[in-house]
């Protein structure tokens, strides 16, 4: 089970490390004026967005595991980190939506919106790790 516990947090870190990424990208995008260089962030960002969801399912399909072996329902510290879970999944399809609109150039909102909206898988990481950490409840 250590090689599983292992593997998940990778597979965490990477996935993280691409919904750091890519809303930076689309503040880089909103900005962009030049053809050449928003055509070559949004060639970035669509690489990006598909090689981070397959790390994505493996993800959940690790903690999902590593769930089932080892913690029983009734933890409620568990089923918070999970809704946290499932805000970032939507949180992840949702940077689906925003990359289809930048790729059909509809974008409506500021690099200042991608700026906040990049700040939120920062918030939830913390949040994620201080429940599997402390376990307050």
């Amino acid at each position: 089970m250590l090689w599983l516990k292992s593997f998940h947090i990778v597979m965490v870190v990477s996935w993280f490390a691409g919904l750091f990424y890519l809303p930076r990208i689309f503040v880089n995008l909103a900005m962009e004026t030049n053809d050449a260089a928003y055509d070559r962030l949004l060639l970035m960002a669509g690489k990006l967005y598909r090689f981070v969801t397959p790390i994505m399912w493996l993800t959940l399909a690790t903690g999902t595991w590593l769930w089932l072996a080892y913690f029983p329902l009734s933890m409620n510290w568990m089923w918070a980190k999970l809704i946290l879970v499932t805000g970032l999944v939507a949180y992840h399809l949702v940077c689906r939506k925003l990359l289809r609109a930048f790729e059909a150039r509809q974008n409506a909102r500021s690099h200042r919106w991608f700026r906040w909206f990049n700040e939120i898988p920062v918030i939830v990481l913390l949040v994620v790790v201080l429940l599997v950490v402390v376990k307050p409840f």
